[in-house]
This record gives C-alpha cells, structure tokens and sequence, in this order.
C-alpha cells in the first residue's frame, strides 16, 4: 500500500504544467550589436576535424567555407574570406536538435532568454517545442527566431490540440492548424477514434505527430496501438512497457494510488520494469520489429527522469550554483503545487525500482537502434533538477550508457532529429548534417566529443594536468553558428551566470530589508 498523506488532496499533476505553459513566458530581448558575428558573404572555418552527423567517422584537417546562412562547401583549398575562424586542432559537429523542449513555464524572470542561452550555449540550434510556450507567443518567437532578431535556437512549433473530445472536434482543429502557424502535434493518449482522425488530418497538411502516452489514457492506446494508426514519434517512455506487459493488460496499481499525487505517479510508474516481457523475447523483438516496420521514431528524453535513479546526485549537481536560477531551483524542491517536484519522501526503494527501469529502457532503446530503428535526442529540461542545456548533454552521456557508440549518439542529436522534422512536409534535411547547400548551424569545440562527452557541459570537464599536475576545467562549446551568424558560446554562458548572479543578489537584497523592517 502507499504511504498516505495529505499531500494527496493538495498534489496537482500536468494541469498545472499546461496553464504555466498556456501563459507563456516574458519574450526573449532583442539581439544586441555584440552578440553574434555575421551572416558574412563568406566564412571559412580553417582546418577543422569534421564530424558530419550522419554517423561517418571524423575526418580533417578540412576547411568549410559558408556563404550567409549555406555551406558552400566542404573541403577543398583555402580561399579568400571575410572572415576566418582558425579551427586547427578543434571538432565541427551540426547543431544539436532538441527534440523535447519547453521554456514557457517558471521561472519567469528572466524569461525565455534564460532557457535560449542555455540551449545555444551547448550547441543546440534547433528546439522542437511540445510545446515551447503558449501558440501566440511561440509563433512570436519563432518568427523572431528566423529572422536572427534574437539570440534563440531555431524553433518548430508543435502544440496540444484544445477542446478535442470527438472526431469532428479533433478534425475541426487539425484543419485551422496551419493557419494558426502551427508545424506539428503533441498528442495525449486519446481514444482511438479520436487519435486517429488527429494523426490523420496531421498527416495530409505536413503537420509531424509526437505522443505523450500518459497513464491516464495508456491503457486504450499505449504505443503500439498508436504507432498503428500512424504516429511519428513516442517521446519518454509511456506507452512502451504497457505494450509489453506479460500478465496484466493494465500495470497493477496499489488500491490507493492517486494519479493527482505526483509522489505516486511517478514512485510507481517505474514499477513496471519486472512485469514485461524480457529483453530478447520473441515479444520483445515482436513490438521493436513492427515498430520499425511502422517507422516509429523513440524520442525517449531519458535525462529529465534521471534524478528518480539518484536524487542526492541531481540536487547537487556542481553547475546549479552558477546556471541554475534560484528561482528554478525553488521550482525544482519537493512541493506539491510544482509539476515534477514529487520528492516529498523519496526512498531507497523507489530509486532502485527506477535503476531497474532504466536498466530495461536502455535496453529497450538500444535494440531498437540496433535494428535499424531511429532514435532522437530530447530533454525535457526545466523540471526534476533538469536545467537547460545541461541536460540535454546528459542525454548524451545516458544515449552511450544504454549502448550506442558515440558517432551514434551524435547521429541521434543531429541528423536523425532533422530528418523526423522534415519528413512529416515530405521535405529534404535543412540542416543536422555538415554538407553543402545545408544551412550553416554547427558548433565548435576544442575537445574530442567522441572520448568523452562530459567535455560538451558549459562547465567543462575536470582534467588532471600531467605536465602541472594542476586539475583543470576543460572543455564546452567554444562556438556555435547559426544561420551564418557566429556566437561566442562561453559569452552566452557568462550572460546565464550574470543573469543567476543578479537573482540571487535581489534576493539578498529583498532578504535584508525583511530583516530590517522587522
């Protein structure tokens, strides 16, 4: 039985997440004269070692030459430019595609800058939102986005469908939403009838198709029964499990569970891992082969659960005191009023149960890749100690612990992201991969991503120094290019930690005078 508290009655569950998203979030500032060089008639990055996403080794000294915003070429002899990047010795990599992101819930101050810098800082140039805020807002942003105004990833507008409960309700908004600049759906677990005129209608206007399975609805339509009816891409992990569960067509919940009370939605969810068929079943291979025959993109976003596996270690991650605000890290505290802040008696047993889960999940994931099937990189971040920009490289670092090589990790992020986006407009690949006529968003760095990836986090990566036997930081994005436009990714940085600085001392400040009036 669960523990019984009166947290139950107080625990509110994604309905507060999608109001805070619904309001949207203050409005990124206009980019400034000195952030961000170009687009130049032509940009030569000199002698760099080229990872090109699509999963070829890395190969160099090459240099790329980049006309505005498009990759003129890459290779070939030097030439005459207007501008020079001097990459010797450094890695170039296409921009990461973030395929999970919000940024319009809290904090709201400093707003949606926050979560951009953050994002670009580690070299992501292109976030799918699901939604990224509210629709009238997001449309905004990425209108401004586009046209370089501001400092912000390219943004792909994927919204929840409102006030759908019938088939003729779910066409009805399906059909206005292209108009609405809508470019895909972020889908619940509806009934099937409804599911399916939803991905339907999205698929005859180019409109791409992701699912959050919730448990709330998982048991009428879990991800086989929505892969079936065409969904592009599951993202997390609802909906796998349940499809695969050997003796319960429902997961057996304790009598007093409470979906409402995130302490039991998500202390109980990874307690499925045992109840599946095992990896290897001839079930097992079943579901990952008609999922690949389906062409089911896995989304599966495993760091914003991460914390579950080690809440002491989440918490204390060493860059929430310079890139977390306060702010954010209130959010993230155990408080039932707060989406995703559920650790309100967090035991031992409930990580193990979860370390099993991942156990499963990875395995779950990897097969599938290994089968051909094609897998994303997404985050999540802004919840469950999940900060921006630092989770999404610990997706990566979680991508190579469930067994993908790190080129394969790096296709994940790049090219396999750009195709699920594309493909839906039945368009070719933008960008995701270094090769000429693709617009010009890749990132620079000074370490070898391949050996390790710990090196891409905006605080480097700690070093011993042989030669001064002194430890060292290493590492981070030294530059990422969007559009053409080069910004100085460690400047970004800074400006995060400003921002967090400046937080904490009004903070401080609000704090004294407190005292002081008392």
């Amino acid at each position: 039985m669960l523990r019984r508290s009166t947290l139950t009655a107080l625990a509110l569950n994604l309905t507060l997440a999608a109001q805070l998203l619904a309001q949207g979030t203050v409005p990124a500032p206009d980019r400034r004269p000195d952030e961000g060089e170009g687009p130049f008639d032509r940009l030569m990055i000199r002698g760099a070692i080229v990872i090109d996403g699509t999963g070829a080794p890395p190969r160099g000294p090459i240099n790329i030459i980049i006309n505005q915003n498009r990759i003129a070429s890459v290779g070939g002899m030097a030439t005459r430019a207007d501008k020079v990047i001097d990459a010797r010795g450094m890695y170039l990599m296409p921009g990461f595609v973030d395929m999970h992101a919000h940024a319009g819930g809290p904090p709201k101050n400093p707003g949606a800058e926050y979560a951009y810098k953050l994002w670009m800082g580690h070299g992501v140039t292109t976030v799918r939102g699901v939604p990224l805020g509210s629709n009238n807002w997001t449309v905004k942003e990425k209108e401004r986005s586009a046209k370089n105004e501001i400092v912000a990833p390219r943004i792909i507008n994927y919204q929840r469908p409102r006030g759908v409960h019938s088939p003729e309700t779910a066409r009805d908004w399906v059909r206005q939403a292209p108009e609405r600049g809508i470019d895909g759906l972020k889908l619940g677990a509806y009934r099937p009838e409804v599911m399916k005129v939803l991905i339907e209608e999205a698929h005859k206007l180019g409109l791409g198709t992701t699912a959050h399975l919730a448990q709330t609805g998982v048991a009428n339509m879990d991800a086989m029964d929505a892969a079936r009816l065409g969904l592009d891409t599951v993202t997390h992990y609802y909906g796998h499990f349940e499809a695969l569960m050997k003796d319960y067509v429902v997961q057996p919940w304790p009598v007093d569970y409470n979906y409402s009370n995130e302490a039991h939605r998500f202390g109980q969810v990874a307690r499925l891992w045992d109840k599946i068929h095992p990896p290897g079943s001839p079930e097992w291979k079943a579901y990952l082969q008609e999922h690949l025959e389906l062409g089911t993109v896995f989304d599966p976003t495993m760091t914003i659960y991460s914390a579950g596996r080690d809440v002491m270690r989440a918490r204390a991650a060493e860059w929430h005191d310079e890139y977390t605000l306060p702010s954010l890290m209130d959010f993230f505290e155990p408080n039932p009023k707060s989406h995703g802040s559920y650790w309100f008696n967090w035991t031992t047993a409930d990580e193990v149960a979860w370390k099993n889960f991942y156990i499963r999940w990875m395995q779950l994931v990897n097969d599938y890749k290994k089968m051909g099937g094609r897998v994303t990189v997404g985050s999540d971040s802004g919840f469950i100690y999940d900060t921006y920009g630092f989770g999404y490289i610990d997706e990566l670092e979680l991508l190579q612990e469930a067994g993908f090589h790190p080129l394969e990790v790096v296709q994940s992020a790049t090219m396999n992201g750009a195709k699920t986006l594309a493909e839906p407009r039945g368009e070719d690949i933008q960008f995701g991969v270094i090769r000429q006529g693709l617009l010009a968003d890749m990132i620079l760095v000074e370490e070898n991503p391949l050996e390790n990836f710990k090196t891409l986090y905006g605080n480097g990566a700690v070093r011993l120094n042989e030669e001064t036997n002194i430890v060292e930081r290493v590492g981070g994005v030294r530059y990422t290019i969007k559009d053409g436009i080069i910004y100085d990714a460690k400047q970004l940085l800074a400006d995060v930690r400003e921002m967090v600085a400046k937080q904490k001392q009004e903070r401080a400040m609000e704090a004294n005078m407190e005292k002081g009036g008392r």
